[in-house]
């Protein structure tokens, strides 16, 4: 394919807005073109996620992810160009998404596409994932295309997650987990504040207790980390009343191998700790859930825990993919990601080896005027081609 094609796809999806929960659009866009470009088969599943299928003559079958929606932009006039132009400028292609990551997409595609003219010679399958939701639920639509083709004898022995790694290879990445911490008061008019228990006092002491702890470290991922994120109290605004609740949000990024106990105990330390210095505490904390319900279905509840996952760099895959991207003249440096992404559950739930390749750099993830480099894009296009080559085969 020419520079021009895989520019064509990424600037036509970035001017699709498709924030998380109206990918539809832009799903339904990818389904066209890779039945145009020759894909087997092409879809839209029930979740929003664009699916295409190129099949081989052997049975093995290697994956590539991206997911298909974006933040959305806030201050659309901090940007210096349309966040939805598409617009080249000096050997960058600006856009909200560019580099997270509809230019891995676009480039994954156009490299699939290059090699079915000659998939007689494709040693197995490969299944393109345009996934739904992964801003606000980390491998919830990718477990569902899974879930599809398990069925249908794709279910992928490797996955590929093209996130930015600025064309490393990242083997490994932190998850996430959202804590609700709550605590609880008594109300009263705020005129007599003295009769009252104030909640919003009350989780004070504990925000203090929460900026002590020390999460633990690992060696390739780094440090775990508590982030605070939001602070509610009720009831709101609180006109005259003392508060009867206050929660907050907690971020909490995860190492591999952490589990939910990891990360709630030391919470719970600290609420035990401030419910020995203070008569009447009340507090509590959990794992937060949330309810996701497609039209006329019943709600499915997604529990926000996401684990991290790694790979070591004398595994099998990593060295393959190493061998692969040096083929085309890439570096194959080892590196990870900083961030969750759908690897938590390809990974860290369903144990399918999982390597992380894409264009652009993690920073720009989010950005203002967030962009991915046009040379980036090509190479990445080369990488895929040759990591679906290697991974189709045995």
């Amino acid at each position: 394919m020419e520079e021009q094609d895989i520019l064509n796809i990424v600037r036509d999806m970035i001017k699709i807005r498709s924030y998380s929960g109206e990918e539809r659009e832009l799903a339904v866009y990818l389904k066209g073109r890779m039945e145009e470009l020759g894909f087997d088969q092409a879809y839209v599943d029930d979740y929003g996620s664009a699916v295409g299928i190129i099949r081989g003559k052997g049975d093995r079958t290697v994956l590539f992810d991206g997911h298909i929606d974006t933040v959305p932009v806030a201050g659309p006039r901090k940007w210096s160009m349309d966040p939805f132009g598409g617009r080249v400028s000096q050997g960058r292609l600006y856009g909200r998404g560019a580099s997270d990551m509809k230019g891995a997409i676009g480039a994954a595609i156009m490299a699939a596409a290059e090699l079915i003219p000659s998939k007689e010679d494709l040693p197995g399958n490969i299944v393109i994932s345009a996934s739904s939701w992964e801003e606000r639920y980390e491998g919830f639509a990718l477990m569902k295309v899974l879930e599809a083709l398990k069925p249908q004898g794709l279910y992928p022995g490797l996955v590929i997650i093209g996130e930015a790694s600025n064309l490393c290879l990242s083997i490994a990445q932190r998850g996430r987990a959202e804590l609700a911490v709550q605590t609880y008061g008594r109300p009263c008019h705020a005129s007599t504040p003295e009769l009252g228990v104030n909640a919003v006092e009350l989780m004070m002491p504990v925000v203090e207790g929460l900026k002590a702890i020390v999460p633990p470290q690992d060696p390739v991922v780094g440090r775990g980390i508590y982030a605070l994120t939001d602070i509610i109290s009720t009831p709101y605004p609180g006109a005259s009343v003392i508060p009867s609740q206050c929660r907050i949000t907690v971020d909490r990024r995860l190492l591999p191998g952490e589990s939910e106990a990891d990360v709630l105990d030391p919470v719970q330390e600290v609420l035990d700790r401030v419910g020995r210095e203070i008569p009447d505490f009340q507090a509590g904390v959990k794992i937060v859930e949330q309810d996701f319900a497609l039209p006329g279905r019943s709600a499915e509840r997604i529990r926000q825990f996401y684990k991290a996952w790694k790979m070591e760099a004398g595994d099998s895959p990593v060295k393959s993919a190493q061998e692969a991207l040096r083929s085309v003249g890439l570096s194959g440096e080892l590196s990870h990601y900083s961030f969750c992404t759908n690897g938590s559950y390809t990974a860290g739930e369903a144990g399918i080896p999982t390597l992380g390749f894409g264009p652009a750099w993690e920073a720009l993830a989010h950005t203002v005027d967030e962009y991915v480099e046009v040379e980036q894009l090509l190479k990445a296009r080369d990488g895929y081609k040759a990591l679906f080559k290697t991974f189709t085969g045995d």
